[in-house]
């Protein structure tokens, strides 16, 4: 099969002739329809995930239809559409057992810890926990999108930050997670606040339902957390890093009001992070953890995607050859794109 590969971090990536994917006894191969460009495949490129072994083929948003399918797999069948999330499960351990497989002891992600979507053919192991299926109504293309930044924006603010209709909602960094958020937080009725140092990406999230939009750095001298407080009044009931650096961390939890709710959804660097800890004490702050979703939770998502009538085409900035994604990584690396990169030509 053709894929995108490359042999060492920061290193040249090609697209090349490799081996198809073997078909697990309980999963599937999904020949890729489409798959989304994210900021954590940059991550994992930069080297900064352990998991990951060279040479090695990225990405982990993807869509398509099930193309083999293993001896033990009960739940499906040749040619169903499909999509994944990027946190795979085992299906076997407690966590799984419990319906998190999102954070499974012996988990499993395409383009981090096996190959991913990033080529013609993907292998799911544990198919029958880890697949859902895709309704006719959605393209592959908008559904690609939905394998982290979209399932990851609906667990962190609905089912982990609690986010209710109403209430104040900080996303600092509007990338293609904070973007969803943007798009999730509105669904659900919150007023959300949009918070980034590029001027292009604050007009999307607008477009996207951002009550309010904050440049990072104005150059008038107020911090983008003053402009936030300034707003709601005191500081908001949730706030979001979803873009994963300690400053924009430590300024999520400075824009809270009291017993606000924090929560950590980008990718940090480093194994220690200085937060303003003291403010989570006197202010009752929750500090709290989000990783994917698991898949028997898309449908919640497909339905509150679908009632509001949530145009996910705006968050597409462009679709590409599989030819043109070594460029489109240098484009993300020197933040020279906005919107989401979606490869649906293999």
């Amino acid at each position: 099969m053709r894929a995108a590969i490359y042999h060492e971090f920061n290193g040249a990536i090609a697209v090349e002739d490799v081996d198809d994917p073997a078909v697990p006894e309980d999963g599937v191969v999904i020949e890729i329809k489409a798959s989304g460009l994210c900021r954590s495949d940059l991550f994992a490129w930069h080297g900064n995930d352990p998991d990951l072994g060279l040479p090695h083929v990225p990405g982990h948003e993807l869509s398509g239809v099930v193309g083999e399918v293993g001896k033990d797999v009960k739940r499906w069948k040749v040619g169903e559409r499909v999509t994944a999330p990027f946190c795979c499960g085992c299906g076997t351990c407690g966590f799984c057992q419990a319906g998190s497989q999102q954070v499974c002891d012996n988990y499993y992600q395409p383009g981090f810890t096996h190959w991913g979507s990033f080529a013609q053919y993907c292998a799911i192991p544990a198919a029958d926990v880890n697949l859902a299926a895709l309704p006719e109504a959605w393209s592959f293309e908008s559904a690609s999108i939905l394998g982290c930044r979209m399932i990851t924006a609906y667990r962190a603010l609905i089912q982990r930050g609690r986010l209710q209709a109403g209430e104040w909602v900080a996303i600092h960094g509007c990338g293609g997670l904070g973007l969803s958020m943007i798009a999730i937080a509105t669904a659900v009725g919150a007023r959300a606040i949009a918070v980034d140092l590029d001027s292009g990406a604050l007009e999307l999230a607008t477009k996207l339902g951002a009550e309010v939009t904050v440049q990072a750095e104005a150059g008038n001298g107020r911090t983008a957390v003053s402009q936030i407080r300034d707003v709601t009044g005191g500081g908001v009931d949730v706030a979001v890093d979803a873009f994963g650096n300690a400053e924009v961390a430590g300024n999520s939890i400075k824009s809270l009001r009291r017993q606000g709710r924090h929560v950590q959804a980008g990718l940090l660097k480093g194994s220690t992070t200085e937060l303003p800890l003291a403010m989570v004490v006197s202010k009752e702050i929750e500090v709290i953890g989000t990783k994917g979703m698991s898949a028997h939770h898309y449908p919640a998502v497909f339905e509150l995607l679908e009632q509001s009538e949530t145009d996910l085409s705006l968050l597409i900035s462009r679709t590409l050859k599989l030819s043109e994604l070594p460029a489109a990584f240098n484009d993300m690396a020197n933040f020279n794109a906005i919107g989401v990169a979606v490869v649906n030509s293999f």
